[in-house]
């Protein structure tokens, strides 16, 4: 009886720790803002180190800017560093990670508030 009860106590507890693990968010993404003015498409490549993500987005692979976050339990936070000249369609992005999908809202930038949805091209 005892055996069996560590047993449980044991799964249940590994079943926790992966529950609790980080994403990895490493890889391409399909990127689309939504806002009262329409629809913004677009694709990130971000590289995540530990809690820290750092990529490019933008429209088409040969028009990014940097963005860099911090990832919390399952919660990513982005900000935007656009080149000198160049503007962003947000300034920050709050998002909740669901499976192989990214979503939440943005604030700031061209496009001002909206959401946003990142979707997994590749893993």
């Amino acid at each position: 009886m005892i055996t069996g009860l560590a047993m449980i106590t044991a799964l249940l507890m590994g079943c926790d720790t992966a529950a609790t693990q980080p994403a990895d968010l490493t890889g391409n993404w399909a990127v689309t803002i939504t806002t009262a003015a329409g629809k913004i498409t677009g694709k990130a490549s971000l590289k995540q180190t530990g809690d820290k993500v750092t990529g490019q987005i933008g429209p088409s692979d040969d028009a990014t800017i940097s963005i860099e976050g911090v990832l919390t339990d399952r919660r990513l936070t982005l900000k935007t560093h656009p080149r000198p000249g160049r503007t962003a369609a947000f300034d920050t992005c709050e998002l909740t990670i669901s499976d192989e999908k990214l979503v939440g809202t943005i604030q700031g930038g061209d496009a001002g508030k909206g959401t946003i949805e990142f979707a997994r091209t590749n893993p």
